[in-house]
C-alpha cells in the first residue's frame, strides 16, 4: 500500500485494487490509531482516530480531494504534499 502523503505524525496510504475497496477512500495510521476515510465525504467508514487527528486529515482530503479521485481512478502513484 503506497504512501501518498505523511504529516504531522500522520501517514496517509491508499490501495490500487479499486474493484475490492469502494466507496473510494484512503487508509490512515496515526500512531496506535487505524481508519479509513471516505475521499469524497471526508466522513469515518472504519476505525478510531483522535478528534484533531480526524480534522487534520479531512482538511487535507478536501484540499487535495480532486487528486486523490484521479489516484484512485487511474491507480497511477502520486505523492501529494503535507498539511501545511
Amino acid at each position: 500500500m503506497p504512501v501518498i502523503s505523511r504529516f504531522y505524525g500522520i501517514v496517509i496510504k491508499m490501495y490500487f485494487r479499486q474493484a475490492e475497496h469502494n466507496p473510494p477512500h484512503i487508509h490512515v495510521i496515526y500512531g496506535e490509531y487505524l481508519a479509513e476515510i471516505d475521499i469524497n465525504t471526508g466522513e469515518m467508514l472504519v476505525g478510531d482516530l483522535p478528534k484533531r487527528a480526524l480534522k487534520m486529515v479531512q482538511e487535507w482530503t478536501h484540499t487535495n480531494q480532486a487528486a486523490l479521485l484521479d489516484i484512485w481512478k487511474t491507480q497511477n502513484f502520486v505523492e501529494l504534499p503535507p498539511l501545511e
